[in-house]
């Protein structure tokens, strides 16, 4: 059994004819010559190489090109469930506690008890403290419940908590079981968890612009939550 040869140079092939055809296909209309591509020898495979494509065929589009089809990460509704189960549980903790401090509903001793606690802890003007402290956490959990000025409502009990610490628990130890400030520590991070992350879509605040700019609203806030705790420890504390 023989094989027949088709190359220019085999015993058996039509070199002119192979000629002809890549003069044709160089020069007429169908050549590749116009569109930037070397004229290499059909039959040479070593120009064939991975350093230099001659197809002219775009396969960028391939059929059988693997694409990653899966959804781009985005802003969810579970996102929205976890910061509204946030904002119930934290705002209706301060919520509670304010009204204890004013009006002693809810087990609280009410504002002048309140007030001898902090006169003994070494503040001044401890009663208008007393009703500020209570408004700020009645105010600041309500607002965290609805979801409305929730920046400035974690930067109020940031800033209570803050004050709270420093007056009433440093130095001293830090975990809850012996006297500690651990549970206000975590009060404190739920509250700056709300502060920059915002109280999700379900909420008032939704579509305002401290809500588009949460990093920048936060940030301020933060410097109002520190601002009004120095301030408290610094001027009414002896």
């Amino acid at each position: 059994m023989s094989i027949h040869d088709d190359r220019p140079s085999g015993a058996g092939g039509n070199g002119d004819r192979a000629q002809r055809g890549g003069k044709m296909s160089a020069d007429g209309p169908t050549g590749t010559q116009g569109l930037g591509v070397r004229d290499y020898d059909y039959y040479d495979d070593a120009a064939y190489g991975d350093d230099e494509a001659t197809s002219v065929v775009d396969r960028r589009d391939d059929f059988y090109e693997e694409s990653d089809t899966r959804k781009p990460f985005g802003w969810n509704a579970g996102a929205d469930l976890g910061l509204l189960a946030l904002r119930l549980v934290i705002g209706g903790i301060f919520a509670a506690h304010g009204a204890q401090k004013l009006f002693g509903v809810l087990g609280g001793t009410g504002p002048e008890a309140f007030a001898q606690s902090l006169a003994k802890s070494g503040f001044e003007q401890s009663a208008v403290l007393s009703l500020v402290t209570g408004g700020t956490e009645l105010g600041a959990g309500a607002l965290l419940v609805l979801g409305l000025f929730t920046p400035l409502a974690a930067a109020g009990i940031v800033g209570v908590m803050a004050s709270a610490i420093v007056s009433m628990k440093l130095p001293g130890p830090f975990f809850d079981q012996e006297g500690g400030y651990e549970y206000l520590v975590v009060l404190i991070a739920a509250a700056l968890c709300l502060m920059f992350a915002g109280p999700g879509r379900v909420a008032l605040d939704n579509g305002r612009s401290w809500f588009r700019h949460p990093l920048v609203s936060g940030f301020i806030s933060l410097v109002i939550a520190a601002g009004s705790s120095a301030a408290v420890l610094i001027l009414l504390r002896s």
